[in-house]
C-alpha cells in the first residue's frame, strides 16, 4: 500500500512538469489540426453560481462553429469543438485550460467570464504559448500577447457609463460589486473618476460570488440617498440583489442602478419586474440595428429555441469564433504566432457592428451604449458612442487615472 501512494503522491508532483514540457515541444498543442479536422476549446461554467451566465456563452461559441462548418470550415478542415466546464471555480479553469491545451492538443480556446477565472487562466496559456479568447467585458489594466480580448474594456463600458451618469446629473453614487479581482478593480477606476469629476462616492460594499442575503446592503443604499448605485455583481448575486432592492422600496426613477454585468439573459433570470426601468452598459443588445444581428438572433433562436434571447457576452462569444477563424485563413495556418501576427487589423460585421482587433494589445474597437431594461426584458438603447471606440486598458489617454496601473 505504501508504494502505491507514494507513486501515486509522485505522479501528482510530477504531472503538471510533464504536460508543461509537453507543451513547450509543441507550442500551441499541436495547433490542434490534424487530417480534415481543427479541435477548437470552449470553456466555461456549465454550473455553479456562473452557469446563469456562462452556458449561453458556450450556446453562441458553439452556434459560430456550426455556422463556420456549414460554409467549409476553415482551411478546408472541420472545425471540432471539445467543451469543458470551469464549474465557477477559478482553480478548475486552469486545470481544465491545461488539459484542452496539452491532452486535446486544441488550437485555441474560447472562454471564461470572471477576471478571476482569467487570471487564472493567463499563466497557463502563456507558459503553453497557446491562445484564450476572452469574451466579456472586464475591468482593463491588461494586455497578454496569448490573450485576445473581444469584450469591452474599461474605457468602452465603465468609463461611458460614467459619462453617462454625469450628464445626467448624477452627482453621489454607491458602488456595489462581487468580492474579486473585477469589482474591485473597477470601482478603483470609478473612484479616480469620481474624484478628478466632482462625484461624492457615498458606499462601496463587496459580497461573496453566490451572496443571496443583500438586506444589510439595501437599508445602507437607502439610509446614504445616493443618486445613483453602480452595479459590478456577478452571476446569481444580482437576482436576490434586484428583487430585494425592489421589495425595499427603492426604484428605478428615484435611485437608478446601472449594471455592467446584467444583460438580457441575467435580466430574464432575475425577472424583468424586478430590474425594468434601470440602466445597463453593454456594446451590443439583442436590440441592436444591423443586418448582421438580425441574422444572428434569428440563427440563435432557431437553433436554441424561439423563448431565447442574446447578450452582449454572448455576441463577443460569437465574434471571437470568426475573429480566429479569420486570423487564421489569413496566416495560412493554425500556429499560434502566426495567428498572432495575421490577427491586427482583422475587420468583420458583428451584430454590434463593424469590430476591428487592434494589433498593439490584442483588444477589439467596440461601441459603447447605454441601455434601458424594459418590462419585457429586453433592452432599449438610450445612448450610444458616435462610433466604435479605440481600447485603451490602461487608460493611458484620461488624465485622471494617473497610478491605476
Amino acid at each position: 500500500m505504501r508504494s502505491r501512494t507514494f507513486s501515486r503522491g509522485l505522479t501528482a508532483l510530477l504531472l503538471p512538469a510533464l504536460l508543461a514540457t509537453a507543451c513547450v515541444d509543441e507550442p500551441g498543442g499541436g495547433a490542434g489540426a490534424s487530417g480534415d479536422e481543427i479541435k477548437v476549446g470552449i470553456l466555461h461554467s456549465l454550473s455553479g453560481t456562473m452557469a446563469i451566465s456562462e452556458v449561453t456563452v458556450r450556446d453562441a461559441e458553439l452556434l459560430a462553429v456550426e455556422e463556420i462548418n456549414a460554409k467549409g470550415g476553415v482551411l478546408g478542415k472541420k472545425l471540432v469543438p471539445v467543451t469543458e466546464d470551469g464549474a465557477s471555480d477559478w482553480p478548475t479553469f486552469a486545470e481544465k485550460a491545461q488539459k484542452l491545451i496539452s491532452q486535446d492538443k486544441v488550437a485555441t480556446v474560447f472562454g471564461g467570464w470572471t477576471s478571476a477565472s482569467r487570471k487564472a487562466m493567463l499563466p497557463v496559456f502563456e507558459r503553453n504559448k497557446a491562445l484564450l479568447w476572452y469574451p466579456v467585458q472586464y475591468e482593463g489594466l491588461e494586455s497578454s500577447p496569448y490573450i485576445f480580448y473581444t469584450g469591452a474594456t474599461t474605457n468602452q463600458q465603465i468609463v461611458p457609463a460614467l459619462d453617462y451618469l454625469a450628464a445626467q446629473g448624477k452627482k453621489k453614487m454607491f458602488l456595489v460589486g462581487s468580492d474579486y479581482v473585477f469589482p474591485r478593480t473597477a470601482n478603483k477606476i470609478i473612484k479616480a473618476y469620481a474624484a478628478a469629476k466632482g462625484i461624492e462616492v457615498l458606499g462601496e460594499e463587496y459580497t461573496p460570488l453566490g451572496h443571496t442575503e443583500y438586506s444589510t446592503l439595501v437599508n445602507k443604499i437607502a439610509d446614504a440617498k445616493p443618486d445613483a448605485v453602480f452595479n459590478t455583481l456577478n452571476g446569481d448575486s444580482n437576482v436576490a440583489f434586484f428583487k430585494q432592492l425592489r421589495g425595499s422600496g427603492i426604484t428605478p426613477q428615484t435611485t437608478p442602478v446601472v449594471s455592467v454585468s446584467v444583460a438580457e439573459e441575467e435580466v430574464k433570470g432575475i425577472g424583468p419586474e424586478n430590474v425594468a426601468g434601470h440602466l445597463v452598459a453593454w456594446n451590443y443588445y439583442q436590440t441592436t440595428t444591423t443586418p448582421a444581428n438580425d441574422a444572428f438572433v434569428k440563427a440563435f433562436k432557431a437553433k436554441y429555441g424561439a423563448d431565447k434571447v442574446t447578450s452582449d457576452p454572448m455576441e463577443a462569444g460569437y465574434n471571437a469564433v470568426y475573429l480566429w477563424a479569420e486570423a487564421v485563413k489569413k496566416a495560412g495556418t493554425t500556429e499560434v504566432e502566426a495567428v498572432r501576427k495575421a490577427a491586427g487589423g482583422i475587420t468583420i460585421e458583428a451584430p454590434e457592428g463593424t469590430t476591428t482587433i487592434d494589433g498593439d494589445n490584442q483588444h477589439v474597437a467596440k461601441t459603447a451604449r447605454i441601455g434601458l431594461v424594459q418590462a419585457d426584458g429586453q433592452i432599449k438603447e438610450v445612448w450610444s458612442s458616435p462610433g466604435p471606440i479605440k481600447p485603451d486598458p490602461y487608460l493611458r489617454s484620461y488624465d485622471w487615472a494617473g497610478g491605476l496601473s
